[in-house]
């Protein structure tokens, strides 16, 4: 998209300078606005043409039966999936009595501008009817990221050279028609006019409409209030039924003269309130923005903004296109977890129905990194989702015999979702990927109230799951069989390293949390015996290992596969598992995505730095990158086994990912986690931040590429800035007590007096491993 020629590199800014309807679907992905609660997609403010028509409320969703050629015990009966609620973005215009439609007439001028320091986006169109009438229009557009409920659109009418008969109708819209879908017939069935109406109502300038979906039995709720600013004898009517509400609004414009209306959206849902309470609720959600106005809500979106970017923003001196994308992807991360508030944040976070809307294993170990350092108030909200949703995966792991909780594969609220169960199912290492978050954050926040209330029973419960699942031989060395790590590619496989790793780790954090609060341990039945098999489990976990190679197994006999025959693979048969049998994938040496390699970046306590240049050296050329999370694991990775020009190009593939719709499917939703991964890939690979404890480690390195690369962390209530040059880095202590740190492997106390300078030390040279065939780094 941003090669084109109507997308220009802007620092703060993703600025289109003409309607290309060839790619408005990826566009409508791209302008997305959300705070985690609401997300309206980036459509026209008229509402046609679209792409794919999106407003989403986390969490709103209907259920649908799973597809299965033959029944298996245990597997999900019912899946779910991400709808379209009530549509409050749509302000249609008619001039001298012709609908304002940009496939007819003439288009002079079209440009829209999503402000990544506003948090808003703008629009400016000058369009000449058919009949020769001209207009322009101006729109500005937000999501509040401080008013959890509510969104707004300032919409403004000019008459240009002749006097125009105007009329905006302002519509609240439900059951919206959806272009056909690909996927599951009975899925899409299910989508087919899933609002049912319960209430409407219009009055003066006043709109709400109240639906309920058909088999989940959710109520959403939807209202508008408007502010009319137009010449003398501007008239307004309002109506209302069944899935529709309009204000419409008639005036009469000189040339010069304007119509505005201000519209403030409230939205609402629960699946246990009632109609009248969620009534009051968008009518209070209403009053509440009114009060503010619409300029108090654009000032309060800026101050917010400016709060984030101030101890958040990246900054890269030798590239615009990353600096760009770096800033896109924090302010779509920021967007997709500000508010979500004890929901899940989606893979596509909120800005289309790609993957059904469900949230996976991402969140965790991508999108949760970010925040941690950049707003962390949104991870202990998305991890308290997770605790929400114990008492089901307390379930799914009774229901396949094992003790604790077995957390979902996909879901939209707790419920596993996938119909494929060696993907799902088998992929238990997202139990430790959210034990590992909840140890993350604790470590960077210092907050022991969470760590009180949700985060010891989500260690514990997760420990529970990995001491019934996995089992000591006859030697004492503990297995975990039949699982699938990261690699989708090698599935229902023995001793995956990863899974192995992070278990560990999770089993060790579990028996830690029992001890530093003995009350909790008592309330869940953790007595010393249990504590001390966790340990045990922990220190003689099994980690494959091939002698003769020198290299770490992705899983126990992976090395002695065959290798994927790459040479007589041809490009356009990427992605594999579109084109070839999982059966013949499973049992051959081809990685979906980065496993092995990003254990050596989450357990990087288990590996030496010869161990993973080995490591990468051996699996760089079976890593095909069918997935978007795989490059931003291997651009850090490759900077720190010193291949930095490598990790350069893999961090502008994570980065431009949905900028330029690399995976062809930006159209569905931005990838949220590949987003995260541009940051990772800057801030762990070139600044080569790691985890210690209660403390951070640095080993700075840039690329010939790169000038200078600075960014900010939140760390025990302390802001730090650290800034990278060719041969020097500076620590710098925002505010907050000294802290200590590793650059190096050196310790360094920096304070708010003083800032700490060291030299970076030179990369020792390595050969540069090589690629899949046709499989190098897309860097656009």
């Amino acid at each position: 998209m941003i090669t084109h020629r109507s997308y220009t590199v802007e620092p703060w800014a993703v600025r289109e300078t003409e309607l290309n309807l060839d790619v408005l679907a990826q566009s409508e992905s791209v302008f997305a606005l959300s705070n985690g609660h609401v997300g309206w997609r980036g459509n026209l403010d008229e509402g046609e043409p679209h792409g794919l028509p999106g407003s989403y409320l986390n969490g709103v969703h209907e259920v649908h039966p799973l597809p299965y050629a033959e029944a298996g015990y245990g597997y999900p009966e019912s899946g779910q999936t991400v709808i379209n609620v009530t549509n409050g973005k749509i302000l249609r215009l008619l001039v001298d009595d012709e609908p304002f439609d940009l496939r007819y007439g003439r288009l002079v001028a079209h440009e829209r501008v999503l402000d990544l320091r506003r948090g808003v986006l703008e629009r400016t169109v000058e369009w000449t009817s058919p009949a020769g009438s001209t207009v322009r229009v101006r729109s500005t557009r937000l999501v509040s990221l401080t008013q959890r409920a509510v969104a707004a659109v300032g919409y403004e009418v000019e008459a240009v050279g002749r006097r125009s008969r105007v009329v905006i109708q302002s519509e609240l819209v439900a059951n919206e028609q959806l272009p056909g879908s690909n996927g599951d017939p009975r899925a899409a069935m299910a989508l087919q006019s899933p609002l049912e109406r319960e209430d409407d109502l219009a009055v003066g300038n006043r709109l709400r409409l109240v639906h309920r979906t058909r088999r989940s039995g959710l109520r959403v709720a939807v209202a508008a209030d408007h502010v009319v600013t137009g010449p003398e004898r501007t008239t307004t009517r309002s109506e209302s039924g069944g899935d529709v509400a309009r204000l419409t609004v008639t005036s009469v414009l000189e040339p010069g003269q304007t119509l505005r209306v201000e519209k403030l959206v409230a939205h609402g849902w629960s699946g246990t309130r009632s109609l009248p309470a969620m009534a009051d609720q968008v009518d209070a959600a209403l009053a509440a923005a009114a009060h503010d106005g619409w300029q108090g809500l654009l000032d309060s979106q800026r101050a917010h903004l400016d709060d984030f970017w101030s101890g958040a923003d990246v900054e890269v001196d030798g590239d615009e296109e990353i600096q760009q994308a770096v800033r896109f992807a924090l302010f779509h991360v920021l967007q997709a977890g500000a508010r979500a508030e004890q929901r899940a944040i989606p893979a596509k976070g909120l800005t289309g129905s790609g993957y059904d809307g469900h949230a996976f294993w991402d969140t965790e170990m991508f999108v949760l990194p970010v925040l941690t350092h950049t707003a962390p108030e949104a991870v202990a909200e998305a991890l308290r989702w997770r605790y929400n949703t114990l008492d089901e995966a307390r379930e799914r792991a009774t229901q396949l015999g094992l003790g604790g909780a077995a957390f979902p594969w996909r879901t939209i609220q707790g419920a596993e979702g996938s119909a494929y169960w060696p993907a799902g199912t088998a992929a238990f290492h997202v139990n430790a990927d959210i034990a590992d978050a909840v140890v993350r954050y604790v470590e960077a926040t210092g907050d022991t109230r969470f760590e009180r209330e949700a985060g010891v029973e989500l260690l514990v419960e997760t420990a529970r799951l990995w001491r019934s699942l996995g089992h000591h031989d006859h030697r004492g060395a503990f297995h975990i069989d039949g699982v699938t790590g990261p690699d989708e590619y090698s599935a229902v496989a023995d001793d995956n390293t990863y899974t192995n790793l992070m278990a560990r780790q999770n089993l060790l954090a579990a028996a830690d949390a029992v001890e530093r609060h003995p009350r909790e341990a008592e309330r869940l039945g953790v007595d010393a015996e249990e504590s001390a098999a966790w340990r045990d489990a922990a220190e003689a976990v099994h980690i494959p290992y091939n002698d003769e190679l020198g290299v770490h197994e992705q899983h126990a006999g992976f090395t002695r596969y065959q290798r994927w025959d790459f040479t007589h693979t041809r490009p356009e048969q990427y992605p594999l598992l579109l084109n070839f049998p999982y059966f013949d994938l499973y049992r051959k040496q081809v990685v979906k995505q980065a496993d092995l390699v990003l254990a050596m970046y989450t357990c990087g306590d288990r590996f030496d730095e010869e161990q993973v240049a080995r490591n990468f050296a051996y699996y760089e050329p079976l890593t095909v990158r069918d997935s978007s999370l795989s490059a931003c694991c291997q651009a850090v990775v490759a900077a720190q086994a010193g291949h930095l020009r490598l990790a350069y190009d893999y961090t502008a593939e994570a980065a431009l990912m949905d900028l330029q719709d690399l995976e062809h499917n930006t159209r569905d939703g931005l990838h949220i986690a590949s987003l995260a991964g541009t940051w990772m890939a800057l801030v762990a690979g070139f600044g080569g931040l790691r985890r210690d404890g209660e403390g951070l480690r640095f080993a700075p390195r840039l690329p010939e590429r790169l000038r200078r690369l600075a960014f900010g962390l939140q760390f025990r209530g302390r802001r730090l800035r650290v800034e990278i040059g060719a041969d020097k880095t500076t620590y710098a202590l925002l505010d907050g007590e000294p802290l200590t740190l590793h650059h190096h492997g050196e310790a360094l106390r920096v304070s708010t007096d003083e800032p700490a300078v060291r030299s970076v030390p030179p990369v020792s040279p390595r050969p540069d491993p090589e690629q899949p065939l046709h499989r190098a780094p897309n860097a656009g």
